[in-house]
């Protein structure tokens, strides 16, 4: 068993925008981070992801980057920067750097010197195409809505971009590009962060000769199959492990749109030729439908046990899962599988957790779901940031495909401002997070849910995430034991056990607000040396038949 730090770490996302604002111009920054550094040591995680911090114009809310190695204004400056990481690294806490490396801003001095001319030597730093026949050089829809070209008069050419028009995809079939990228990151790991989270990274590779996708609802054609898991993609990872990433130790995970299992045992092969591990959105494309992801259904427990348990299974031994429920592109998953209503607002935040954490994997955090944070009760489109979300009902709503009212409600569900509204520390005016007018609207419920109040309880979400990331420290059955899926066909149920030598686990989730039963493997009913490793109910105890609680999670030990 190749035991290393990354696969018994639980990383905790951090979106600085949101996080804590520390000189009240009402947007998060470094310093907010560096003040809250022992509440995430309290917690007990391990790595801090930190979303982008770069130079940017904040266009895709800093996923636009001007200067790799500069700071954005908003959230201070290098030394602001360099003093977080010190101070992080004091408290054992190691920092991962979110890379974004498909594309830069239009504003990067490498872009604006690739549109001045044809020769110009930064041309092929982006892909640029002739149109035809008075149109796109294919029919690719954006990310964000749209086409995904941009035509540019200087030189009467379009570019490619995959997301806003403001971010021009990199050319990664040029070595050129490629030796500046890697630069930059060995450039960060001298300067002595621990990894790498790399932003859609599965669409570097993109098929040669860019055919049209087919063609969906918004008229436009997909590229993914030309983009995603591309024909050199395995290539170009290889050279980025072999010229930056095997010299550290770091923890490095892909963000790969598309990614089948087949595909990510490549990416994050236990030989380390590429990736630690990669995030794959299957699970979080089940309620997905005709409009993408603009509907307000819900995911089907069955369906989200198949697609889960046949990454658990695929990549034992072979490679490594990230686990998630949320992050900054995702909505309150508390909103969204458990139930956000103040009667099972924290039971279900405890047995999402629960599912969640005693899977084979790393367990990734996003900022506020340890307090148990819910969507976002937005009133009106004036409401929302979010450049996706935005364009999304513009696109819609004024294309007749979905009324307003129906798109507010598909919004308030979906959007990912539900994950970017500022994190609750208090009961104060603007929940603690600054003295100023916040960037986007603070969810309204911060006077019942927030970190104060949840630190002076011990039956608390925060409490209850604190004593999983000990377990998972502490045993090591939940980082390296086998899964095995119970119950395929429950519709209410999820239940698993993991095994490592002579000990199991077994654990149980009900995913509903009303009880459930549950007939319990023979090898845990009526032993007596079955131990509570944890539950979300005080009084829990194994019996043959389990009458579950409304989402009750409860974890059963047993050692021979």
């Amino acid at each position: 068993m190749n035991k290393t730090w990354w696969k018994e770490a639980v990383v905790y996302q951090i979106y600085p925008r949101s996080f804590r604002d520390s000189n009240g111009d009402g947007i998060g920054d470094l310093n907010g981070i560096t003040e809250k550094l022992d509440y995430l040591k309290e917690l007990g995680i391990d790595v801090i992801w930190l979303s982008p911090v770069y130079q940017s114009p904040n266009d895709d809310n800093g996923y636009d980057i001007s200067d790799y190695r500069g700071i954005m204004k908003d959230f201070g400056t290098m030394e602001d920067y360099d003093r977080m990481l010190a101070a992080a690294h004091e408290r054992g806490i190691r920092i991962v750097m979110d890379l974004v490396v498909n594309h830069t801003s239009d504003e990067h001095s490498w872009f604006v010197e690739s549109r001045k001319s044809k020769d110009n030597p930064y041309r092929d730093y982006y892909i640029w195409r002739d149109g035809k026949d008075g149109k796109e050089p294919n029919n690719w829809g954006s990310c964000f809505s749209g086409s995904a070209w941009e035509y540019d008069e200087t030189t009467e050419m379009y570019y490619l971009h995959l997301f806003s028009k403001k971010q021009p995809d990199l050319n990664w079939d040029n070595p050129t590009v490629r030796k500046e990228v890697f630069d930059m990151m060995d450039w960060w790991c001298q300067k002595g962060i621990d990894g790498f989270r790399m932003d859609v990274i599965s669409m570097i590779s993109k098929v040669p000769g860019l055919p049209d996708g087919e063609v969906g609802e918004n008229g436009y054609g997909a590229f993914g199959p030309y983009v995603c898991n591309g024909p050199h993609v395995h290539e170009y990872l290889q050279e980025m492990n072999k010229e930056v990433l095997s010299k550290y130790d770091l923890l490095t995970v892909g963000e790969c749109s598309g990614v089948t299992v087949e595909e990510a045992k490549k990416y994050a092969s236990l030989d380390g030729k590429e990736l630690n591990m990669v995030f794959q959105f299957e699970h979080m494309d089940l309620d997905g439908g005709e409009t993408f992801k603009w509907n307000d259904r819900k995911i089907d427990l069955v369906e989200l046990k198949k697609v889960l348990t046949k990454w658990q299974v695929s990549l034992m031994g072979e490679a490594w899962n990230s686990l998630y429920w949320c992050n900054h592109d995702q909505p309150r998953m508390l909103s969204r599988m458990g139930d956000d209503s103040p009667e099972y607002r924290e039971i279900s935040a405890k047995m999402l957790a629960t599912c969640l954490h005693m899977m084979q994997g790393t367990p990734y955090v996003y900022q506020g779901e340890e307090l148990g944070m819910t969507n976002v009760p937005f009133e009106k489109l004036s409401d929302f940031r979010d450049i996706e979300s935005i364009n999304a009902y513009h696109e819609l709503v004024e294309g007749g495909v979905l009324n307003g009212e129906d798109m507010m409600r598909y919004l308030r569900y979906k959007s990912r401002d539900n994950a970017r509204t500022p994190v609750q520390w208090d009961d104060s005016e603007n929940a603690g997070f600054t003295s100023g007018n916040p960037w986007i609207m603070v969810n309204p419920n911060y006077k019942e849910i927030n970190a104060k109040e949840q630190l002076s309880r011990e039956d608390s979400v925060f409490r209850y995430y604190q004593k999983l990331i000990n377990l998972r420290h502490t045993n090591e059955i939940i980082v390296y034991g086998s899964y095995e899926l119970l119950a395929p066909e429950d519709p209410a149920v999820y239940a698993y056990t993991r095994t490592l030598e002579n000990e199991k686990l077994l654990v149980i989730c009900n995913f509903t607000k009303e009880n459930q039963t549950f007939l319990t493997p023979e090898e845990f009913s009526g032993k007596d040396d079955i131990k509570v490793m944890i539950s979300n109910y005080k009084d829990t105890e194994c019996a043959a038949n389990m009458v579950l609680r409304p989402f009750e999670a409860v974890v059963f030990q047993l050692k021979d």
